[in-house]
């Protein structure tokens, strides 16, 4: 078994609670194989065997709902957790040791030539049905909230929430790498904002209540 297919196994073991085995991973996990299936696909790819290329990634896709463009780059430990929808474009890049769940997109916004697809860095987590669009990166252990559709840039350390994203970064404090896999309990700058304008509005209300009181006295 290469060093790479070596380390999705065991990253998978190490962040999938459900996994019982290295065996199970190896035969019953669609995201192993999914991936499995791309290295052999990107192997013809970039011998120019395109054709062959396409046709195991096409294939890889019936039988996982997993498409891998033959083309993108994909660093080790790769781990794609249920996966059924995932979709990774022909210029994607994928650092190691990142975590996507099931309906994530990492695609193009258009019909430009070149890079048009993201670039994650090391240790991301991208959640749930988030879409990654354009051709930017996400930094080194960075999260992506589930439901988000990414459009800009996301710097390390950082948390992607919501339609569009926006960024939250973590307070200076490097997560541990992907350990956290809680999609759904991460900062929201939209309730963070209306929470600070209500502490503001309940200062404004105090001061001009002393303000009356001086008056009236």
């Amino acid at each position: 078994m290469s060093e790479k297919r070596f380390d999705e196994i065991a990253s998978i073991m190490e962040r999938d609670p459900a996994a019982r085995s290295r065996t199970e991973v190896r035969f019953l996990y669609s995201g192993y194989k999914a991936v499995k299936a791309y290295r052999r696909a990107n192997w013809f790819y970039r011998h120019n065997m395109k054709f062959i290329a396409r046709f195991i990634s096409q294939r890889a896709r019936h039988k996982t709902g997993i498409e891998i463009h033959p083309g993108a780059k994909i660093g080790k430990g790769l781990f794609i957790d249920h996966g059924m929808g995932v979709v990774i474009g022909e210029t994607a890049e994928i650092g190691d040791n990142c975590t996507i769940y099931q309906n994530v997109t990492l695609g193009g916004t258009g019909k430009d030539q070149g890079k048009r697809h993201p670039t994650l860095g090391n240790n991301v987590l991208v959640g749930s049905g988030a879409k990654v669009l354009g051709p930017f990166k996400v930094g080194d252990n960075a999260r992506i909230a589930a439901g988000a559709v990414v459009l800009t840039e996301v710097p390390e350390n950082a948390t992607a929430v919501g339609v569009p994203a926006k960024i939250v970064r973590v307070n200076g404090v490097k997560p541990a790498p992907c350990a956290d896999l809680d999609q759904i309990h991460v900062d929201d700058p939209v309730a963070q904002k209306i929470a600070q304008l209500e502490c503001e509005l309940g200062q404004l209300k105090a001061a001009l209540e002393k303000i009356n009181e001086k008056k009236e006295g």
